[in-house]
């Protein structure tokens, strides 16, 4: 694994867990609105040693509930499988946020109950996933990923990053009905401080008030619509 940062304490991350989230380096999505842009390069060499996190978390049993792993792009570890189950054996519940890229390997963690939470990204409307994303991957595995996320029978969130200048109204409507039916579709407001593309820096996002009048036309389509 390589774990490029260890956050020993949150009460946000995972709904109803106290938590611990692990930072795994390298993202095969290069989103120009990106606020972890340091995660991105998987040649990174700054990284925490596997053992150094599972010590830590030894010695958190009963102190924490839940494990979040979150990257850059998790589901891009070989060892994401044996590191999961050595968490699981520890006796946490598992939170894992995804770009939803890789769905073979979501549906053996999920079919092997190695997760008990899954956050996935909802970028774009499938026909625009490469443009937002800026990189050369396959929509109808993002598909996938969603149709095996919303089948799951576990807990599961999907979030939107909405920069307005990328994403419109009947964007985001698109975005809702390619998870229809989904419990809860976030829609988390772009920040732009530390954005990945320095140029988007300037970009902004919608206001709460059209927020608001977006979230209740997605309703339509999702049982939830949330401003984050």
């Amino acid at each position: 694994m390589k774990i490029a940062a260890l956050k020993k304490f949150t009460l946000s991350d995972f709904p109803g867990k106290i938590s611990a989230i692990i930072f795994t380096q390298g993202c095969n999505f290069k989103c120009p609105y990106c606020h972890n842009p340091s995660l991105i390069d998987i040649t990174s060499s700054s990284t925490i040693g596997e053992e150094e996190v599972l010590n830590f978390l030894k010695l958190r049993k009963g102190k924490l509930e839940g494990v979040v792993i979150t990257g850059g792009e998790p589901t891009l570890q070989q060892d994401l499988v044996s590191f999961v189950k050595k968490i699981k054996k520890l006796g946490f519940f598992i939170k894992l946020d995804t770009n939803g890229s890789q769905p073979v390997l979501l549906q053996q963690l999920i079919e092997e109950k190695l997760v008990d939470y899954i956050a996935m990204d909802n970028k774009a409307p499938l026909p625009k996933y490469q443009q937002i994303v800026k990189s050369n991957i396959d929509p109808a595995e993002i598909a996938k990923s969603m149709t095996l996320t919303i089948n799951s029978g576990i807990d599961y969130e999907f979030r939107t990053t909405v920069v307005k200048s990328q994403l419109s109204r009947n964007d985001l409507i698109d975005i809702a009905k390619q998870i229809k039916g989904a419990e809860i579709l976030i829609l988390q407001k772009f920040v732009p401080d530390h954005a990945f593309d320095k140029s988007f820096r300037t970009e902004n996002t919608y206001t709460d008030s059209e927020f608001k009048a977006i979230c209740e036309e997605l309703e339509q389509y999702v049982n939830r619509c949330v401003l984050r």
